[in-house]
């Protein structure tokens, strides 16, 4: 045994992630093996995997988003509420919430997405890029023209 280390004489193993070429796929002892290059880079606080060049294009299936369609909820609830009369204002509605007004107010953008790009996002289907954090605006303002959010969004109609 060894003092320093207090392991057994056992080798350390070292994993190194390069990109090297083109995805490739084999069996290895009963199971399936894909490797897919990739590049890690530092980005502040955490690390992003980035994929290898290939056909941005390509239509990729989005799982269910759920804190999207929760906050997508949200929106049309405190939208009705708005409508009835039910609350007066933003400001009286988010005092009711206990919420601060500029965070209610992103949410109730939502509510000018055109209805196909909420039933994509409904059932799963928006684009990879497409994220809550993208919806509300913080990026790049959300267009109220639908044809203009489709363009921006990647929806293809």
């Amino acid at each position: 045994m060894d003092r320093k280390s207090g392991q057994e004489g056992s080798a350390q193993k070292k994993v190194e992630i390069t990109p090297a070429g083109d995805a490739r796929q084999f069996e290895a002892g009963g199971r399936s093996v894909t490797f897919v290059p990739l590049s890690i880079k530092r980005r502040r606080y955490s690390k992003v995997l980035i994929p290898p060049p290939g056909n941005s294009n390509a239509q990729v299936k989005s799982s269910f988003d759920l804190p999207m369609i929760r906050t997508l909820g949200k929106a049309c609830y405190w939208q009705k509420l708005l409508d009835t009369g039910k609350v007066a204002t933003v400001t009286e509605l988010a005092r009711q919430l206990r919420l601060e007004t500029g965070w209610v107010a992103e949410v109730l953008r939502l509510t000018r997405l055109a209805p196909d790009i909420v039933q994509a996002i409904l059932e799963g289907r928006q684009p990879r890029h497409l994220n809550l954090h993208t919806l509300r605006g913080r990026q790049i303002e959300v267009p109220v023209d639908w044809q203009e959010q489709r363009a921006l969004f990647g929806f293809e109609k």
